[in-house]
């Protein structure tokens, strides 16, 4: 494999969502990666908080071999044993009660906003739907996802964008409260904002976001991707009514896991998914 060949082909052929560094990866181990020609690079960025265990792994290399001559996919159709041991494994960490699969990130975020508003509905009206995130968010990149991102830079482009979001600045729980109404049925948060910078939560907000929320009946969604840090989960995640993580070491998988107070909302046909590898 040649660096050059392998730019010019991509450059030709892919089409580029972001401007890549003039680097050919080839091959890694551990912490560090590999070009074509035997360049060595340190990635301090874990492919973008994905890779929590380090390139090429030995233990998760040959559980994914084990597995994929086992079986690759399957539909939603039948039931697997991985599905259940993960989930129960995911719920047991976490004290939370049932995990929806999905295969992205932003696709657990919509996940966890139907359920919030399907909760709402269920229990209250059909306009109690808005979802109030904080100002310098990032929840995705699908049209719902971005509208919720509370920066004004995703909202170029891709319009109209939905409606039903509202965003407040992070750490002032007075301009949250002022926004919530009868129409208001959850509130999203990253505790570790990191496309606006990286800036983290003070806890003493996040638990008068929780008492807000308790008291207003709202849905709390804490959006986790790429964060890979299991400590703020084990924190805060036992009084959430909606959490969502990502695990994923470079296969995608995203999740949310909810509470027993809402994890009989979202029931068969309420919403479909897509395959999981």
């Amino acid at each position: 494999m040649d660096s050059e060949k392998v730019i010019k082909r991509d450059g030709e052929y892919v089409l580029h969502t972001y401007n890549r560094n003039p680097i050919v990866l080839e091959k890694g181990h551990g912490l560090r990666a590999a070009g074509p020609e035997g360049q060595q690079y340190l990635d301090f960025t874990s492919g973008i908080g994905v890779n929590s265990l380090g390139y090429c792994d030995l233990d998760w290399a040959e559980a994914v071999s084990e597995q994929a001559h086992k079986l690759q996919h399957t539909s939603n159709l039948y039931y697997t044993a991985p599905c259940g041991k993960l989930a129960k494994k995911l719920c047991k960490r976490t004290g939370m009660s049932k995990v929806f699969f999905g295969n992205s990130g932003a696709e657990a975020n919509e996940g966890a906003i139907k359920a919030a508003r399907k909760y709402s509905v269920d229990h209250y009206r059909k306009d109690r739907t808005t979802v109030i995130t904080l100002v310098n968010s990032f929840h995705g990149r699908t049209i719902a996802t971005l509208t919720a991102t509370g920066q004004e830079v995703f909202h170029n482009y891709f319009g109209p964008f939905n409606e039903g979001f509202l965003y407040a600045p992070a750490g002032d729980i007075e301009a949250l409260e002022e926004l919530v109404d009868r129409t208001t049925c959850a509130v999203m948060l990253e505790l570790i904002q990191g496309e606006g910078g990286v800036m983290a939560l003070d806890p003493d907000y996040v638990q008068a976001v929780r008492k807000l929320c308790d008291e207003k009946d709202l849905v709390l969604i804490v959006d986790e991707a790429g964060e890979v840090v299991e400590n703020i989960l084990y924190i805060f995640a036992k009084s959430f009514k909606v959490c969502f993580e990502v695990i994923s070491q470079s296969f995608r998988v995203g999740e949310y896991i909810c509470q027993a107070k809402s994890r009989n909302i979202i029931k068969a046909n309420t919403f479909g998914l897509k395959y999981i590898r």
